[in-house]
């Protein structure tokens, strides 16, 4: 069996700021590329506290996974990257506001540095059924 894959893009996302997509999907799952706290309409990092930066790498997920026809219920996957392992309880609050229960799986990683020198990303793996 051979399973194609579509490249998904979202122009409502931040643009790839390297060689990937920013999601690809094979059947019915969807991988969805780094995110980091970027605006897409000025590809900087957006302004604010930590909890702001984590809602912006949330919004950058969710509008590429709606360009999959996708939403959050759809997540089976999340992963974390965090330079600050005490900010965890904020990804919590906010992944409680984005997500309902039965939630996705998750993995939370500290990292010394992420791209653009940003504080927090995260990737997730979609099945839309």
């Amino acid at each position: 069996m051979t399973s194609t894959r579509e490249i998904i893009h979202s122009d409502a996302a931040p643009s790839a700021i390297g060689p990937y997509s920013q999601a690809v999907k094979v059947g019915d799952t969807v991988y969805i590329s780094g995110q980091i706290p970027l605006d897409p309409a000025t590809g900087e990092l957006v302004e604010g506290d930590f909890k702001a930066q984590v809602e912006q790498v949330f919004d950058n997920l969710m509008v590429v996974a709606k360009a999959a026809g996708a939403g959050p219920q759809h997540a089976v996957r999340v992963g974390l990257y965090l330079t600050d392992m005490a900010q965890f309880g904020v990804v919590n609050e906010v992944m409680a506001a984005r997500f309902d229960a039965p939630y996705p799986s998750r993995a939370a990683i500290g990292v010394a540095a992420l791209p653009k020198n940003a504080a927090v990303e995260a990737d997730a793996i979609l099945v839309v059924d």
